[in-house]
């Protein structure tokens, strides 16, 4: 079993103070960047025991708030997808210039308004970013930027939320680079049926440690 450490981080800019949680493997192949849905944050239920998942096959993870606690309240801004990437951005920067991640290849995680964020990021800035996974996640918030996306993408999908199951459909078929598009039987949008999430874990280990290298 891979050991990992959790610290506690702040991106800041000016005035403003984004809170992470930095988890370091032994000699990681990788880190991925977690991008929250609506409403939620570092401390999701959900996205921590991904992580933990990603860290035991030595994947280093960033678990941030893309947003402050007081712009979390604005519906607004939950949705707006250019402010999300944005902030995915600044957080890719904070990567390249730490030591400690700052020769990794960079993922990103996205669940539902976050994967819009992700993938825009990535067709915005994709040097270093080598691979994307959406967790029942809205990829069609980042329509305008999809054909750009060059980097691989992973769309994952519970096959009994149908109305992303659509989105994602056509999203994938907008996508130009490498891609797949996964159907998880039985789960709903937030995977919470026995054994989904641990398929969603799985699959996103896997298409990471495809892409990201790293040392073997």
């Amino acid at each position: 079993m891979t050991t990992s450490h959790e610290h506690n981080i702040e991106i800041t800019k000016g005035k403003l103070a984004l809170e992470g949680i930095l988890g370091l493997p032994i000699e990681p192949r990788g880190v991925v960047v977690f991008a929250h849905g609506s409403g939620s944050g570092r401390l999701s239920p959900r996205n921590n025991f991904v992580a933990r998942h990603l860290q035991q096959n030595r994947l280093s993870t960033l678990l941030l708030d893309l947003l402050t606690d007081e712009e979390a309240e604005d519906r607004h801004k939950v949705f707006d997808i250019n402010l999300l990437a944005d902030r995915l951005l600044w957080a890719k920067g904070w990567l390249e210039a730490d030591p400690r991640t700052g020769h990794l290849g960079i993922g990103y995680f996205g669940a539902s308004t976050g994967a819009g964020a992700g993938l825009q990021a990535a067709a915005r800035e994709p040097s270093n970013v080598k691979a994307i996974v959406s967790r029942g996640g809205r990829p069609d918030l980042a329509e305008p930027y999809l054909p750009s996306v060059t980097v691989p993408t992973l769309l994952i999908v519970g096959s009994h939320d149908e109305p992303v199951i659509e989105m994602n459909q056509t999203a994938f078929d907008q996508l130009m680079c490498e891609k797949k598009l996964v159907i998880i039987p039985g789960a709903t949008h937030l995977f919470e049926e026995p054994g989904t999430l641990e398929q969603v874990a799985e699959q996103a280990s896997g298409w990471f440690l495809r892409y990201l290298g790293g040392p073997q």
